[in-house]
Formats: C-alpha cells, sequence, structure tokens
C-alpha cells in the first residue's frame, strides 16, 4: 500500500527555489514518466501529497536537504553567501557555483544538528574558538606559536605521523576534540578546497575531500584562522580574489594563509633544517614529507624566507601545475565504498553521536536517517562503520 505523505508545499517550492531549479530540473531529476509539471506543482500547492519514497529523493537526490524540513511550519530563514563568506568578493559570490551553495546549505543543516543531538552543549572541554580569538593586527608567528601551544602538538609530534593521511586524521580529531567539528564532501567545484561557517558553540569546518590529504591540512587550519577571527571563511584558488577585497576582510584573508603556513611549518624551526643545505627539488620534497604538507607550501616558505629567488619560485610553480594537471586529467575514480565514504564526509564523532541518540530512543530510525543524510534502508549498512576504524578519515 502506497503512503503518502503530508508535507509543507511553501517549504517545497521554497527548497525548489533556492536550489535554483525549475519544476522541469525536478521531473527531470526524478521520472518524467511518472512524474509531470502538474504533479510538481500539486504538491506544492499541497493538493497532491508525495510518497514516502518521492519525498526522500526531493530530500537526499534532488534538494539536498534534511527530510524533516518539508514539515517545518514555514521555510526556515538562512544565512546568504555574503553572510556567510564576508571576506570573498561580491563578483565570486555572485557567480558562486551551485554546487558549493547546495554545500553551505548542508553545512548550515549539519550546525542545525549538532545543537538538537547536543542539546545546544558543545561536548568539547576546551573549545577553541570560545578560548582563543585574535585582532586583525597580530601577526602569523605570534598566532601560530598560541595556537600550537593550546593544542598541545610539537613539531616531534607532527613529523612523526607515517603520512599524510594519518595527518590529515590526527588534525581532524585534534580539532573536533576541541569544538570544531569537520565535515567533508566531493565539492564538483574544484577552484574551492573548504569552508568553515563561524558559530560561537557549533563552528563547523567543511573540506573538499577531492583535494590530496596536504591540501585539505592546510585548508583545516586557514578555516581554523577565519573561526579564531570570528568570522566564517572560505579556501579558494580563484585568481587575484584577494585584490577585491578592503579593510579587515583584506586583512583577515591574508593572515589566515599566512597562519596556516606558519602553523604547519613554524619559521623557526623551518629555518634551522635549511641551514647550510642546498635548496632544491629534492629537498623541498624532503621537508614536505616531515611536515606533511605540500611542495607548495615548502616553495613558498623558503621564497618568503628569501632563500630562493622569484625566478626558482615561478619555474617550480609552473612546472608543478602542468605535473598536476596532467596526473588529474589520466587519473580515474574507482566509486569505492558507499559507507565508507559517507564515514569519512561525517567523521566518526558525528556519526557516534547520531546512533547514541538511536540508542538512548531520543530520535527515531527516521530522525537518524536524516540527521546522517542518508535513506533509513542504508542505516544498518552506516550502523557498520561504528565498528569500522577507518570512519573517521
Amino acid at each position: 500500500m502506497t503512503e503518502y505523505i503530508p508535507v509543507n508545499g511553501e517549504v517545497l517550492r521554497w527548497a525548489r527555489e533556492t536550489a535554483g531549479l525549475s519544476v522541469d530540473d525536478v521531473i527531470g531529476k526524478l521520472d518524467r514518466k511518472s512524474i509531470t509539471y502538474e504533479t510538481v506543482l500539486a504538491w506544492e500547492t499541497e493538493i497532491e501529497s508525495p510518497t514516502f519514497a518521492q519525498l526522500e529523493r526531493l530530500a537526499y537526490e534532488v534538494y539536498k536537504r534534511p527530510l524533516a524540513l518539508f514539515f517545518f511550519p514555514e521555510p526556515p530563514e538562512e544565512k546568504t553567501p555574503k553572510q556567510s563568506f564576508r571576506t570573498l568578493p561580491d563578483y565570486e559570490i555572485e557567480i558562486m557555483p551551485p554546487a558549493m551553495r547546495m554545500l553551505l546549505r548542508k553545512a548550515s543543516a549539519f550546525q542545525l544538528n549538532l545543537y538538537e543531538l547536543y542539546e545546544n552543549v558543545n561536548p568539547a572541554t576546551k573549545p577553541i574558538v570560545q578560548d582563543l580569538s585574535f585582532a586583525t593586527n597580530v601577526s602569523a608567528v605570534d598566532m601560530a606559536t598560541t595556537v600550537r601551544s593550546y593544542l598541545s602538538v610539537t613539531i616531534e609530534q607532527q613529523s612523526l605521523l607515517n603520512n599524510t593521511d594519518k595527518a590529515l586524521k590526527f588534525w581532524r580529531t585534534k580539532l573536533e576534540a576541541h569544538g570544531i567539528f569537520v565535515f567533508k564532501d566531493a565539492f564538483h567545484a574544484d577552484q574551492f578546497s573548504g569552508f568553515c561557517l563561524y558559530d560561537e558553540f557549533f563552528p563547523v569546518i567543511y573540506v573538499n575531500n577531492s583535494k590530496p590529504f596536504t591540501r585539505q591540512i592546510f585548508t583545516l587550519f586557514h578555516e581554523l584562522a577565519h573561526l579564531l577571527f570570528k568570522t566564517g571563511g572560505i579556501d579558494t584558488h580563484i585568481d587575484d580574489y584577494i585584490d577585491y577585497l578592503e579593510g579587515d576582510s583584506k586583512k583577515i584573508e591574508i593572515l589566515c594563509n599566512k597562519f596556516a603556513g606558519e602553523f604547519l611549518v613554524p619559521t623557526e624551526d623551518f629555518n634551522l633544517r635549511l641551514k647550510n643545505a642546498l635548496i632544491d627539488e629534492s629537498k623541498i620534497e624532503e621537508l614536505a614529507r616531515f611536515y606533511h604538507v605540500s611542495r607548495e607550501v615548502i616553495l613558498r616558505k623558503a621564497f618568503d624566507n628569501k632563500l630562493i629567488d622569484q625566478k626558482y619560485y615561478d619555474e617550480k610553480v609552473f612546472s608543478w601545475k602542468r605535473e598536476s594537471a596532467a596526473n588529474n586529467s589520466s587519473s580515474k575514480g574507482s566509486g569505492g565504498n558507499y559507507y565508507l565514504t559517507q564515514g569519512v564526509y561525517l567523521g566518526g564523532k558525528y556519526i557516534e553521536k547520531a546512533f547514541s541518540s538511536y540508542y538512548q530512543q531520543r530520535i527515531t530510525s527516521e530522525r537518524l536517517a536524516d540527521y546522517l543524510g542518508v535513506k533509513v534502508k542504508n542505516l544498518s549498512g552506516m550502523e557498520s562503520l561504528l565498528y569500522s576504524k577507518d570512519n573517521a578519515a
């Protein structure tokens, strides 16, 4: 027997419009054989109701919204990209791809989920965004030194993390232990490496899982800097975008890049390791492996410290860009395991908390699926992640 679900038509229409979709777009994403233009309009005017299966597809596949949202009495208020990313130039916000707008909405939904799951109290005993803050005239060195001391991580500990995969997991776990929740996704917008949403109690960092581990690590600390300046932000490769910023927004964006580089590769330690050493590609790769960062971070550090000249810097940047483009064009994704991928995206801490609430009968299976962004039928597969060592990558 088919179960029809009465939902708020106004919210359905709002979800479609904020996703930038026409009625024809929705039909195309569902099934043109069984869903007509009139059907979608009937749902939005509450003349008819979708089935539960249709509502799940609308929520998770078409609008990328939590299922519970469609039972709200009215559309929720949401921050605009401009409100979330005040250090991004206006012209870039205007042309921000739909995939990024969708991820911003998804991140906002996760933030609300955290408030509900943790009953408005961040579980961290030392929440870094409450304990630390910086003015825009701070030096990157002082800021990085303060944060490293707060996190209690030495250079020796950092260097002994075996590989960049382990390093990324280590830093993600470290930030989550200090009250910052890290989510990941495939952005399908290569110019963006990540972003963050500031909140006093549940700050969120969102990382592009399609990027190399070294880039993801850099993004974590670029976004951490934004949060410590009490603002949301975005890590992007858009050429010259900083030139379009003014005032504190420009200062913050420059400082976020400097902080990430200084935190991961402290200048004092870097200079000691390069004392009387020849700087060539082999040495750059050696230091990149030691600090678990990209070659580009080491190259930039050497340039900023006047250890290499502009010509050498430009030659390496050009050469590595060509190398990266060639590697990207020849690589093919395998698809991977769906559940392990979701585990990487959500992180073990979030998944464990959601299932804990379910086991304590505080939420239903439908609400649990909503928190995890999956269909109810996939919950058993997600539950298997609780016993996996790979759910916090």
